[in-house]
């Protein structure tokens, strides 16, 4: 079905806020599951690991330096393959990257969840890095509205940005700022549940904790898949916001 002109935008399903919120909500469980059970790391960003890796060269520990280049090619790997495949993908699948990225970071879960705790921490990291930046690369704008669904540095900042407005125009009756506001809090709150469920999970699960996460991408996958077969299949040319 073509999409039709309206007075409100058209939104893609895989820009719709709902989806961001549930990919958030697994980024949260994610940062608890590779904090707790993969080496006291979180594999969702990559500022640590430079970090990390800085202190190491100012120590003199060149082999410790250059394993944190393994988690940050990996992530460097995830978005340079985020940028070549979806035009392919389009081409060659009646599907959008997007759709296929979510069964990737399904499949990734399942097999990080075979991964025992005893095998080097290294391994499940490097995957959880691959696929949290090409999520992080994919998915940019939801309903207007630019967001990271991998991290929650720039939610918390946008939060206080919000906060600023707030005070700015507590007297002009302007309050075109508070959905932006309310967005951004929104998705901190997403990323603290996601976290909490991680936390408990680990507790009950272990390493299969991970695959409580294939329930929440198992219904961003058939949402977005059955818009590229249905609703939005004569859109698959339309580039996401953001992109």
């Amino acid at each position: 079905m073509a999409e039709q002109p309206t007075s409100r935008p058209y939104f893609l399903m895989c820009e719709r806020n709902w989806v961001y919120d549930v990919l958030m909500a697994v980024a949260g469980f994610f940062g608890a599951y590779t904090y707790l059970l993969r080496g006291n790391v979180f594999c969702n960003a990559q500022t640590g690991n430079v970090v990390l890796m800085g202190l190491a060269l100012g120590a003199g520990e060149w082999g410790q330096a250059l394993y944190y280049l393994i988690p940050i090619s990996a992530y460097i790997l995830g978005a340079l393959v985020s940028e070549l495949l979806p035009n392919p993908v389009k081409r060659r699948l009646p599907l959008r990257w997007d759709t296929l990225l979510i069964a990737i970071e399904m499949l990734a879960a399942a097999l990080v969840g075979l991964i025992p705790l005893s095998a080097p921490v290294q391994i499940s990291q490097v995957i959880i890095n691959f696929i949290a930046s090409m999520q992080y690369n994919t998915f940019r704008q939801a309903e207007g509205v630019p967001m990271a669904t991998t991290f929650a540095t720039n939610h918390i900042r946008q939060i206080g940005v919000g906060l600023a407005k707030e005070l700015a125009h507590r007297r002009t009756g302007d309050h075109t700022h508070r959905r932006k506001l309310l967005r951004h809090a929104q998705m901190l709150a997403f990323f603290t549940a996601g976290s909490v469920a991680g936390a408990l999970c680990c507790r009950l699960l272990a390493e299969r904790a991970v695959w409580v996460t294939l329930l929440p991408f198992a219904v961003v996958f058939a949402a977005l898949l059955h818009s590229d077969l249905t609703t939005e299949r004569d859109m698959l040319e339309r580039k996401p916001a953001g992109h």
